[in-house]
């Protein structure tokens, strides 16, 4: 399922969590306090949005890393 057909059924809190980790994934450069805010403003607590940010961070970082490798995906992956 693509993400565009799962987006759909987030509640507003997860929504918030998929904007935010969609944000930090594309620009990263133009997040800001508020968008913070608006995830404690869903219900989520500094450690789930501290959580939510290093798990993005991190398959962010391994996925440019192997693109600039030139890692070639496994042949039942591809």
């Amino acid at each position: 399922m693509a993400a565009k057909d799962i987006e759909p059924l987030a509640d507003p809190s997860e929504r918030a969590l998929l904007d935010y980790a969609r944000k930090l994934t594309l620009a990263p450069g133009s997040v800001r306090a508020a968008d913070v805010e608006a995830l404690r403003a869903a219900g989520w607590d500094d450690a789930a949005i501290l959580s939510a940010a290093q798990v993005v961070a991190y398959f962010n970082w391994v996925n440019r890393l192997a693109d600039g490798l030139g890692v070639e995906l496994e042949p039942d992956l591809a």
